[in-house]
């Protein structure tokens, strides 16, 4: 091993008969090359997050696809430090990207939409097609970074969609592009959106992630977030025409640092800077949401008190009832 590091992102909307056994082989295939990273397998796929020396990620690779169903996987590759996941996390779910509320009856293999590369995707912006890209990303995510003049739902999880759905509805006779960071959420949501009569829908293959390798700081504003200790990245940051759209939630200043606000209650993740994090730590020794979950708290409260008072009100009333 050289000890240089690479991460590895991929998925694939594959039939699993028996995920338990897939999971049990994925763990034992990482541990074999020290492998750490987030693992979901569900009788849908797999959705894969790693990082190990650049070797061994390449000799995993090897293995994976030694199995048939694994084939023809588009892995995104990039540096990694070695310290992006603390630990290996391998789970079975019943699917790979939480979504519910009949999303999770969409099967990609069957209905998904058009692929779109990035080298199509450039090509529509640099000619001033008309066509419409829908981030599929959560809201926090947007934050710090996104496609300029893209729509950006306001979606606090996937699970949202058939919500964010409605609000759509004057695109279904438009072309639409549907984008995230590697391409397992906007494959599911492109397939979604068809089955709710949209006529003319893409996915970006390779997600966000494979647009900005190749056109980095182009047409892709700030940075990606990514679900690791490095929480957002983008490539040549350094250089001029990097654009930072993230801002600090106190200041409103630019910024690209996430935390998570320290209230109990809240634990909300969002972008504050550091000269703003060191004065809040100065002052109350806590890093809180600029007034948002102190408003929050109030209203988190009364409706968990609503629903003790609710349940204790049954319970007497099905007493008398006896």
């Amino acid at each position: 091993m050289n000890g240089d590091y690479q991460i590895l992102l991929f998925y694939k909307y594959v039939r699993l008969a028996e995920p338990d056994l897939v999971r049990d082989w994925l763990r034992a295939l990482c541990e074999k090359y020290n492998l750490k990273g987030r693992l979901i397998i569900a009788t849908e796929g797999i959705n894969i997050t790693l990082e190990g020396e650049t070797e061994a990620t390449e000799k995993f690779i090897t293995e994976l696809q030694s199995d048939d169903r694994f084939l023809n996987i588009h892995m995104k590759r990039s540096v990694g430090d070695g310290k992006s996941f603390r630990k290996l996390s391998v789970k079975t779910r019943d699917e790979i990207v939480s979504a519910h509320l009949g999303v999770c009856d969409i099967d990609p293999n069957v209905v998904t939409g058009k692929r779109c590369t990035p080298e199509m995707l450039h090509e529509w912006i640099a000619d001033g097609r008309e066509f419409y890209i829908v981030d599929m990303r959560n809201v926090y995510e947007h934050t710090v970074g996104h496609f300029a003049g893209s729509i950006l739902p306001d979606m606090e999880n996937f699970r949202d969609l058939p919500k964010i759905t409605k609000a759509l509805k004057h695109l279904k006779n438009k072309t639409v592009l549907t984008v995230c960071t590697g391409g397992v959420r906007c494959e599911k949501a492109s397939g979604y959106l068809i089955s709710q009569g949209f006529e003319d829908v893409y996915q970006l293959d390779g997600g966000i992630v494979s647009y900005m390798e190749k056109y980095p700081n182009e047409d892709f504003e700030g940075k990606l977030y990514v679900f690791d200790n490095r929480v957002a990245m983008g490539f040549y940051t350094d250089d001029a025409n990097h654009k930072v759209i993230g801002r600090c939630e106190v200041c409103e200043k630019e910024s690209e640092h996430f935390i998570n606000c320290d209230h109990a209650w809240c634990g909300r993740h969002f972008i504050m800077c550091e000269n703003c994090v060191e004065e809040q730590k100065a002052g109350t020794g806590m890093k809180t949401c600029p007034n948002k979950c102190q408003m929050r708290h109030p209203n988190k409260i009364a409706t968990q008190h609503g629903r003790i008072l609710g349940v204790i009100k049954k319970y007497i009333t099905s007493l008398f009832r006896k």
